[in-house]
């Protein structure tokens, strides 16, 4: 969902500096909190009675996020974030861990495309993946594109890259600042050179191309007024002509009755069909309709929001899907499109006990990737759906990959877990055999010395969650122990177990790493994602609040060790949590986190979210949201935790409004000295595409404040 893209526009100039320096070393507190001087923030009496409840909002001013008043204030909360973050004994170690261990080889998932291979590539020095080429298996590979060139300090990312059917070209799209608008340009592959082409104003968009590679398909919005804050919805589904301008851009699809909808279009290479697909918001359930060469209009498949359709690949009549419907764990069924017969669905593998991750074909097999408790079992069947094998792997995680079509001889899959590194493997799709491809290899790193354990624990309404908790194996661990607890819960994202250099580094220091699967994540299928949605989410808060009470009294740290963190959807269970458990946490990392629940459909893409939280125009939905909006829940004069609230001032998917908001009211109302921090990064968006250098600053003030946190207390018992 909310994973993750910004905009092209730049902040306006901060206000002068002689207004933040004032503004910085005064203080709206008193009493318990004297020692912290926050930097003044204006407060107007903005009032609304909304369903007989009187809303208070009085840091609404801050939704203009990009006016110079709300930049001077940034820069003011910046500076006093800084004087804290900088001043301690941890991040400069932790500084000097993550850069040692970023610099190291790391290499995405290949895929094949006619003769050439695809990757993306870094030794740990570039800011940027590089896309690389192989032009055979044997060959050298070669670097086809360079997003460190795009910009000086690598704040200007590649976002995606589509080859076209006859490999002669490449679509990719850009994004500036983390932004979630792309540009798109193309690249002749075989000279390296770009062409005239050039796409603005795309957004949550693919490139399509057609099957005879004269151009591609993209979905586009009308230019707005505001980049970063205007709503975006109607989109449309425009063809480009390579060689041609924008403005020759044909219209493939629109409907102007349903602004909400958006589109997503499929071209199998036989040139026999096209399927359009039709999502609402981030909802999974999708329409289908189809269009046969030699027709004028898409004819509908599935007119009903009944379950997910994922098209996976098509053979002379037949087309095979993913599918939920009337399977919440997930099925294959199969499309005869037969000519002059209405088209005829068939179940080709039925729903099983474990949910389905992902499906491919690939090699004239279907692989199917199930869950069993967040651990993947790959299993192979032929085009009919018998089973022929189970994959072998060398120990339990997560696996992706099997990217393919029907044609190949071979695919790759990736395997990994919290403590294992990432190993790619070459898959023979005739004998289901695997070699190794690459590993990735970091300096000094023994697997022997990391542990990784798969626990349960009862929610409070005695629920049965899944959590992982890893940690180096000599630790000593006792009630003292540092402890990240990482959470999302949400839009059906299964959160699974993944070698991370960022959480390596917190074992590293000593903690231990707790991942949690909550509900309202696709860990078991649509039952489970739906206990944790709409009137249901507070399952998700309760279920992240009892994990960290499960640790506890197993003396897996303890509440003056526990930091909590998560981003997006996952910030709002940071705060959601920690303002209903004040005492479960010493520091808590709400990181771009949806925290006003009562106006986060009036920005950008805020309105899709809906499907998974409601409507806070509906009053049943409302009166949910309100219960536990972290802007509206905060009590003055309760002691809160340390918090680290980040954000980035570009973020086009959660605007930073909703965590400087955040931010100002509870600097107001907390109750007691824990501090309460701001972090704004000022060239970088939801998180996808920030240069590394970025991603390891955040990750050290991070680590490196909650820790000196931790510490403080550690060494009050101490002495005591």
């Amino acid at each position: 969902m909310l994973a993750f893209l910004i905009m092209n526009i730049r902040l306006k100039l901060f206000g002068r500096f002689f207004l933040i320096f004032s503004i910085i070393y005064l203080t709206s507190c008193s009493g318990e909190k004297d020692s912290m001087k926050y930097p003044i923030t204006k407060k107007e009496n903005i009032t609304e009675t909304l369903y007989g409840q009187s809303i208070e909002d009085p840091y609404r001013w801050l939704e203009d996020f990009t006016s110079d008043e709300s930049s001077a204030w940034v820069e003011a909360q910046n500076a006093f974030s800084d004087q804290k973050l900088t001043n301690n004994e941890f991040k400069d170690k932790i500084k000097s861990d993550l850069e040692t261990i970023w610099v190291t080889d790391t290499m995405s998932m290949p895929y094949v495309r006619g003769d050439n291979t695809f990757y993306y590539f870094n030794d740990g020095s570039f800011q940027q993946n590089l896309l690389m080429i192989k032009d055979c298996e044997s060959c050298e590979a070669a670097t086809l594109l360079d997003p460190n060139l795009f910009s000086e300090d690598g704040t200007i990312s590649l976002s995606s890259a589509t080859v076209s059917p006859d490999g002669k070209y490449l679509a990719y799209s850009v994004s500036d600042g983390g932004s979630d608008w792309r540009t798109w340009n193309v690249l002749e592959i075989g000279t390296k050179k770009k062409t005239s082409d050039v796409i603005n104003w795309s957004k949550f968009s693919n490139a399509t191309w057609a099957s005879d590679s004269t151009g591609f398909y993209y979905q586009r919005y009308a230019k707005p007024s505001e980049a970063l804050a205007d709503i975006n919805k109607g989109p449309k589904l425009y063809f480009h002509k390579i060689g041609t301008d924008q403005n020759e851009d044909t219209i493939e699809y629109e409907d102007n009755s349903h602004p909400n909808w958006s589109w997503d279009i499929t071209v199998p290479k036989h040139n026999k069909f096209k399927l359009l697909s039709v999502s609402e918001g981030t909802d999974e359930r999708n329409l289908l309709y189809i269009k046969f060469k030699d027709s004028e209009e898409y004819t509908p498949v599935i007119d009903e929001f009944i379950g997910a359709f994922r098209y996976l690949d098509s053979k002379d009549n037949l087309v095979w899907f993913y599918t939920t419907h009337n399977a919440p764990r997930g099925k294959v069924t199969s499309l005869d499109i037969s000519k002059g017969a209405p088209p005829q669905w068939n179940e080709v593998i039925s729903e099983a006990k474990e949910t389905i991750s992902s499906v491919n074909v690939a090699g004239n097999k279907i692989i199917v990737n199930y869950l069993e408790d967040t651990l993947s079992k790959v299993s192979f069947f032929t085009l009919s759906g018998s089973f022929i094998k189970n994959l072998n792997l060398e120990s339990r995680g997560t696996v992706q990959g099997f990217d393919g079509g029907l044609e190949d001889s071979y695919s790759f899959y990736e395997f990994t877990n919290f403590i294992s590194p990432q190993k790619i493997y070459r898959l023979d799709l005739d004998s289901l055999e695997s070699s190794l491809f690459w590993e990735m290899k970091l300096p000094g790193f023994d697997k022997e010395d990391l542990k990784t354990d798969l626990q349960f624990f009862s929610s409070k309404d005695k629920t049965k969650i899944p959590i992982h908790i890893s940690h180096k194996s000599n630790l000593e661990i006792n009630k003292n122990t540092p402890v990240l607890l990482y959470g999302y819960g949400g839009f059906n994202i299964s959160i699974l177990p993944a070698f991370s250099k960022i959480f390596y580094s917190w074992m590293q220091q000593g903690g231990i790493l707790a991942v949690v699967n909550l509900r309202g994540g696709g860990e078991y299928g649509d039952v489970w994602h739906e206990q944790g949605m709409l009137l249901n989410k507070q399952n998700v808060f309760d279920d992240f609040a009892y994990a960290a009470k499960y640790l506890h009294n197993k003396e897996f740290g303890s509440s003056k060790t526990t930091v909590s963190l998560g981003g997006s959807n996952g910030g709002l269970l940071v705060a959601a949590t920690m303002l209903q458990n004040p005492d479960l946490f010493r520091v808590a990392v709400p990181q771009v986190g949806v925290l006003d629940m009562l106006r986060f459909h009036k920005f950008t893409i805020g309105w899709a979210w809906e499907s998974d939280y409601g409507s806070p125009d509906e009053e049943e939905d409302f009166n949910n949201l309100l219960s536990y909006s972290p802007y509206h829940n905060i009590k003055e004069g309760v002691c809160y935790p340390t918090t680290l609230i980040t954000t980035s001032a570009r973020d086009d998917r959660v605007v930073p409004a909703h965590s400087y908001k955040f931010a100002a009211r509870l600097q107001e109302l907390q109750g007691c000295s824990n501090p309460i921090l701001l972090r704004v990064e000022s060239r970088a968006g939801h998180g996808a595409g920030t240069p590394k250098d970025k991603k390891i600053e955040e990750i050290a003030d991070i680590y490196g404040f909650a820790l000196s946190e931790i510490n403080k207390d550690l060494e009050v018992i101490n002495n005591d």
